[in-house]
């Protein structure tokens, strides 16, 4: 969107929201605290992160059972997430849950009509300044006045989702988050979900990805929260770093069906596009949201993709730069700008961006890998194993970590056996992973196993397609003079 554009919207929206707004429902009306309640004061606090968050959970509750919340508690709840959407400058997703709002109070009946409110919110710019200082103290690195301020926000407003977040991510132990809301889900209906909710944030920020994967399908499958975006794009995330690049995409694109102005994950499910060759969706894609918000870092991400992959590094370092301008806490783009930046045979440069990657993200295994790639470029051998081993040591013996130590091992000619020993195992765990599909096929070609490598192949492209192996494929098929197939392999590899 252009900046004129922008503006105009903006201004359209604040319209909007000054027809929209109207005072919340009072607790003493209804009789005692409720969720709503805690989403007013919330919003009162400017705590938006927060609102957005436990709005977006609550309005899929109602959609799923409409007579959980009155039309009038509805209605407040599309507004109070329209205006947290308003203030992340997501303008065109506020224009449709603000025309939602508007169409629910259309539907209101003339007795239904919305009081004013007597609650107190004295103490709430003391929240809003708690969680300021809580991300500032976590952006510098000093974690204990950031739990401290985490824990006050949460304090004074018990469903403060983003703050439990928060808190999960500087390691408290989800247990003792759990505790600190056990009040508020005995006391406010319609919470049960709440502590299943901390436990599969729990484990995702622990790394444990398969058990947050089953916790977050359990809570999205048998509860009211089916079909939340958020829940959705948790999954694909966790799918993408548990190296499912097949079930991320899969539930990226649900997300996109059920939000189609959904931004938030798509510099992600942009890169995993790219990869897979499809590089026409990709620019369809960035186009898109463009058109949604160019205030935001996932267009210029899914755009720099695109250039990366078409080779073009010098734009995808730029385009990952405008992007870091706009969220320097963008993982995606700091990982954009040190492969273009390795690729361009600027190592130093591409270590720092990786190593400013895995501080924001030390759970996610490609920061690393994008680490130890730029080692291994500029011959640092040591330097990468060393790393290498200590992921295998931190986030576990999985097929990931596994083959990232082969990958390392590969590249000294004395640690070749353990290299096929270390990817054995990580095919025997995860057969259909491409990344030691990828490498076990490397080091077969070394041997000149090529039946061998064709049989790899073969079995791993049975009950998935990606255009890597299908080349690869191709090249193996050449080595035994089969030019047909082989022809056939790159024609697939290139759709």
């Amino acid at each position: 969107m252009d900046p004129g554009g922008a503006a105009i919207l903006e201004s359209s929206l604040r319209s909007v929201y000054r027809l929209a707004l109207v005072p919340p429902l009072p607790a003493a009306w209804l009789g005692g605290m409720n969720v709503i309640d805690h989403v007013r004061d919330m919003a009162a606090a400017g705590l938006h992160s927060n609102v957005r968050l436990l709005s977006s959970l609550l309005l899929t509750m109602s959609n799923n059972n409409p007579e959980l919340f009155s039309p009038s508690q509805k209605y407040q709840l599309l507004v109070y997430h329209a205006d947290s959407l308003f203030h992340d400058k997501e303008y065109r997703n506020a224009v449709s849950k603000y025309t939602m709002a508007l169409q629910q109070k259309k539907a209101l009946s003339k007795t239904s009509k919305v009081r004013p409110s007597t609650g107190n919110s004295a103490s709430t710019p003391q929240s809003q300044i708690n969680m300021m200082l809580a991300n500032l103290y976590k952006k510098a690195g000093q974690e204990r006045p950031s739990v401290t301020s985490y824990k006050e926000v949460l304090r004074q407003c018990p469903l403060a989702l983003d703050a439990i977040l928060g808190l999960l991510s500087l390691s408290v132990k989800g247990a003792e988050v759990a505790s600190m809301t056990m009040n508020v889900i005995q006391t406010v209906p319609n919470l049960d979900w709440l502590s299943v909710w901390i436990k599969a944030y729990a484990f995702v920020h622990t790394g444990d990805n398969s058990r947050a994967i089953n916790t977050i399908c359990s809570l999205e499958k048998k509860s009211l929260l089916r079909d939340n975006v958020d829940l959705l794009g948790s999954l694909a995330d966790l799918y993408f770093r548990a190296g499912d690049n097949k079930n991320s995409v899969l539930k990226f694109e649900q997300a996109q069906m059920l939000d189609p102005y959904l931004i938030k994950g798509m510099d992600v499910y942009g890169y995993l596009l790219a990869r897979e060759g499809r590089l026409e969706d990709v620019e369809n894609l960035g186009c898109r949201l463009f058109n949604i918000s160019d205030q935001h870092a996932e267009p210029w991400v899914v755009s720099g993709c695109h250039s990366f992959y078409s080779k073009r590094y010098s734009r995808a370092l730029y385009l990952g730069a405008k992007a870091i301008q706009l969220n320097s806490n963008s993982v995606q783009a700091l990982l954009l700008k040190g492969a273009a930046l390795r690729n361009m045979g600027r190592v130093q440069e591409a270590i720092i961006h990786f190593r400013e990657a895995i501080r924001l993200a030390p759970c996610r295994l490609d920061c690393y890998e994008g680490l130890i790639e730029c080692y291994l470029a500029s011959n640092s051998i040591r330097e990468a194993m060393v790393m290498a081993n200590n992921v295998y040591k931190t986030l576990g013996a999985n097929a990931q970590t596994l083959t990232l130590l082969a990958t390392v091992c590969l590249e000294d000619p004395v640690t070749q056996e353990k290299a096929k020993t270390l990817l054995d195992k990580a095919l025997t765990q995860r057969p259909d992973y491409i990344k030691a599909v990828v490498k076990k096929a490397e080091l077969l070609s070394r041997e000149q196993k090529y039946e061998d490598g064709i049989a790899l192949l073969r079995n791993a492209l049975a009950n998935q397609s990606d255009c890597v192996l299908h080349r690869i494929l191709g090249d193996f098929l050449v080595a035994v003079n089969e030019y047909q197939e082989a022809m056939d392999q790159y024609s697939i590899a290139l759709r």
